[in-house]
């Protein structure tokens, strides 16, 4: 479904993805996990044609789309769920919603998915009305999601959805994105927590200063010796 081959992304004259190579297929959940500075959000980015290429290709279902603009990425059906949440602050939560959708010309759909959405998220039912900056942390990161959906995307893409919450809300944010998976929408996700990631996908791919220096099942990672002591915690 998705192919990254050698892809460099670059910030000035820093290497912030230096050749990574990777593959999701259709229906999979693929993590990316490492440090911070590791290059898994500028990958991610660089999928969404929010950062230029310095080199390489991307594929999405055989369309290149190294070059593509974000808006017809989105319209191919990838979808960002970004770090921080990044909501619209002054909007309501339904206006907000409706921005995830902005590419859409079906409009009575997207009032259909709108109530989906409500139905699936009870809280922002209930804040339909509120300022999206208003809500807490945990609240913003379910209309982060729930944005992301709007467009129907094929695959979604989260990067570190527990960032920053309560550890009830890091839970209902893992378990959302496992239903998201369990619905037939494919996910690639970066999280910090590396554990949570490998417990929840099928493969993943460790980055360490912009490459891939190793990748496997998500029980080979586990099982890794190295991983285990660098990443989870010995």
């Amino acid at each position: 479904m998705l192919k990254i081959e050698d892809i460099v992304v670059r910030y000035g004259t820093t290497v912030a993805v230096d050749r990574v190579c990777l593959h999701v297929e259709e229906g999979e959940f693929v993590t990316l996990i490492g440090s911070n500075g590791a290059g898994k959000s500028s990958t991610l980015r660089a999928i969404s044609g929010l950062e230029p290429l310095a080199g390489g290709r991307i594929s999405f279902e055989g369309h290149p789309i190294g070059a593509a603009r974000p808006q017809d990425i989105i319209d191919l059906g990838i979808a960002h769920c970004p770090e921080g949440r990044r909501v619209f602050p002054h909007l309501t939560v339904r206006e907000n919603l409706e921005m995830g959708a902005y590419r859409r010309t079906d409009r009575q759909r997207v009032k259909d998915d709108i109530e989906r959405m409500f139905d699936r998220f009870p809280r922002l039912r209930e804040r339909m009305q509120q300022p999206a900056g208003t809500l807490s942390g945990g609240e913003q990161q379910m209309l982060a999601i729930a944005r992301a959906l709007m467009s129907r995307p094929r695959l979604v893409m989260f990067d570190e959805p527990s960032l920053g919450l309560a550890p009830n809300f890091v839970e209902q944010v893992f378990q959302l994105v496992v239903d998201i998976r369990a619905g037939g929408t494919t996910v690639l996700m970066v999280e910090q927590n590396a554990y949570a990631a490998l417990e929840l996908c099928d493969r993943s791919y460790l980055l360490e200063t912009g490459r891939v220096v190793y990748a496997g099942t998500a029980e080979q990672m586990l099982a890794n010796p190295d991983i285990r002591k660098a990443y989870l915690g010995g």
